[in-house]
């Protein structure tokens, strides 16, 4: 990896790290993010009586570990493995591969312009700072084009060849909120007054089609589930008060 970043670790910070030395009572490791050294006791490896310490840790194998403990004057870093969930696991896992993906499209746009890979990486790194915590992060609001690559006011060649390869690789993230909203009307109107109903619910920016027998699919995308619930409550909301509000009935069931 490029990314390297300054100082120390934070106290309860989870890290990314590379086996170094697997000792009788210790594991010595490399902080992959910080270049620094740490050191796990065997009494924070796993819960229980450890046997075998290498049951659980082996040379040169990454690990996820939680920062326990810091000290910048002795340069002390200590770590702890068994206080890691796996979810906790999984989302620093998958924070290093975005990164790595991030740089793998550096990589590629230096390739194209002929200039070093780590001069490349450091110039767009440079720019990037103060504005995003990654180098995935900001590559990832110019995909989502909450940001532009002009903000980054990098030179012309570098800037048209990072946007090209920033729009082609990185993809936002889809999800979906669905459900089943039925509706009535006894009215003599009726018809026109769940047709409505539902125009409105479209105006909220949800997706509906006829499923059957009164009930309608209401389906929202976005690129994350907060947005899609907002915007499906709004939709559901719309509908339902405007038919009600008519002597109709409405009722949402989500998937």
């Amino acid at each position: 990896m490029f990314l390297k970043k300054k100082g120390f670790p934070e106290q309860d910070e989870f890290v990314y790290c590379i086996v170094t030395s697997v000792q009788s009572h210790s594991v010595f490791v490399k902080l992959e993010e910080y270049g620094l050294s740490g050191m796990i006791h065997i009494s924070e490896i796993a819960p229980g009586r450890i046997r075998n310490i290498r049951d659980f840790v082996v040379e040169n194998k990454p690990v996820v570990c939680k920062v326990i403990g810091v000290n910048q004057e002795r340069g002390h870093i200590d770590l702890s493995l068994r206080r890691v969930t796996e979810s906790q696991r999984r989302a620093k896992v998958n924070d290093i591969k975005q990164e790595q993906k991030a740089e793998k499209i550096v990589e590629l746009v230096a390739k194209q312009l002929n200039v070093p890979v780590a001069e490349l990486y450091a110039q767009v790194s440079e720019k990037i700072s103060g504005k995003f915590r990654s180098l995935f992060e900001a590559f990832m609001a110019i995909a989502k084009e909450e940001a532009s690559i002009s903000d980054l006011a990098l030179p012309k060649d570098v800037a048209e060849a990072l946007n090209s390869a920033v729009i082609q690789r990185i993809k936002p993230p889809i999800v979906e909120v669905k459900g089943k909203l039925a509706l009535s009307s006894y009215a003599s109107d009726g018809v026109s007054l769940v047709r409505d109903a539902l125009k409105l619910a479209e105006k909220e920016g949800a997706y509906v089609s006829y499923l059957g027998a009164g009930t309608y699919l209401v389906k929202v995308t976005a690129d994350n589930y907060k947005s899609a619930e907002q915007v499906i409550a709004r939709a559901v909301s719309a509908a339902v008060s405007f038919i009600e509000g008519k002597g109709g009935e409405g009722n949402f069931v989500k998937a």
